[in-house]
């Protein structure tokens, strides 16, 4: 729906400025693709949702009865409540009902993980609890993949990360087999052309990512997120400039890689209590990053990277005056040095854009 919402926006405008279709006759188109989009949506939303209440029912009534049950009997529901769902989704993607097909697939999930934790309860099955949530994960994608299923693979990367970061907590260690199933999961996401879910395996990276330098070097070792957030910045500016055709993705990756940099500056700022100048010099690159990322906001319509800029500056000025707020001079003077910097940073650019502009001519 949204992919077809954005190519229906840029077509009107072709279509309007072509003369095939009038101010009037696209305003009208609009509304009611607005509409449609509204009701359908809330349509779509309220059916995940009642899948989710559903299967905590389903799970709910045969846990309550469980014990009371043969045992022949307790598969046949778990395996006849699956397959109805899935059946039922099938039925509804027929009739074009997309967002219930996909609120069925989703009820097939999770029947399968409660099916997976009564299963092992019923014949006492003793193990690490979260290989179970990585199987129900494995399942969740299968349904994704083979059903076309976008919400299915969203709840297996919420699986996997729950996986990865229960098994990291366990081990007290960078659990590095994370990296698998993100990598099947994001590649499914790639395969079905599915945006959101690409930010989805963008956020999961960069938290994985960020967390190593709490695990590597004794949890010292921001040093290096602060240069990884960084070498995925520039790669993403290379590949604007290579493949320009990408932008979508070039402008991601940078995004993902201002947010691992400055989680690694923020970390090196106020949680490796560094000396005062030490401090000053990673606040001064903090800034200069930030202001950076505006720039190349304002220069290349990157609306993430500039809305990143000016909340980061923000969060750090405030943060910086949190540290420094029982040396008062100290911090009077650093933000009078910084005022200035950015001052001058502004006429340069003021200036820079006066001399782009074209000039009048003269009579």
């Amino acid at each position: 729906m949204w992919s077809y919402r954005k190519r229906i926006d840029q077509d009107l405008v072709r279509w309007r400025e072509a003369g095939w279709v009038t101010p009037e006759g696209e305003t009208a188109i609009r509304q009611d693709l607005e509409k449609g989009v509204r009701t359908l949506g809330l349509a779509n939303a309220l059916a995940i949702l009642s899948a989710v209440l559903i299967g905590f029912a389903v799970m709910s009534f045969v846990a309550a009865n469980w014990q009371t049950m043969p045992r022949i009997l307790r598969l046949s529901l778990m395996l006849a409540a699956l397959w109805g769902s899935y059946g039922l989704a099938g039925l509804l993607a027929r009739r074009g009902m997309t967002g219930f097909a996909n609120a069925a697939i989703l009820l097939g999930v999770g029947i399968f993980g409660g099916s997976i934790m009564l299963i092992s309860q019923m014949y006492h099955m003793h193990g690490n609890p979260a290989d179970a949530v990585l199987l129900w994960a494995g399942g969740a994608l299968l349904a994704g993949v083979m059903l076309r299923s976008n919400p299915s693979l969203a709840f297996a990367m919420v699986l996997v990360i729950y996986w990865g970061v229960s098994e990291a907590l366990r081990l007290e260690k960078v659990f590095w087999p994370f990296l698998i199933p993100w990598a099947l999961i994001s590649a499914a996401y790639y395969w079905q052309r599915w945006r959101p879910g690409l930010h989805l395996s963008g956020l999961a990276l960069a938290g994985f990512v960020i967390s190593l330098g709490y695990r590597l070097n004794d949890g010292h070792a921001h040093g290096l997120v602060v240069a990884a957030g960084l070498a995925v910045m520039a790669a993403a500016i290379a590949g604007e400039r290579l493949q320009p055709d990408r932008p979508a993705l070039w402008s991601g990756a940078l995004n993902y890689g201002l947010v691992i940099a400055l989680a690694g500056l923020w970390a090196l700022q106020f949680f490796e209590e560094p000396a005062l100048d030490v401090f000053i010099l990673l606040a001064v690159l903090a800034l200069a990053l930030l202001i950076a990322a505006i720039f190349w906001g304002l220069r290349s319509g990157n609306r993430g990277a500039l809305w990143l800029g000016y909340v980061g500056f923000s969060v750090e000025i405030l943060a910086i005056y949190g540290k420094t707020i029982g040396t008062l001079l100290n911090t009077s003077l650093f933000f009078l040095v910084a005022g200035l910097i950015v001052s001058g940073l502004a006429a340069v650019a003021y200036r820079l854009h006066a001399r782009g502009e074209p000039q009048p001519a003269t009579p």
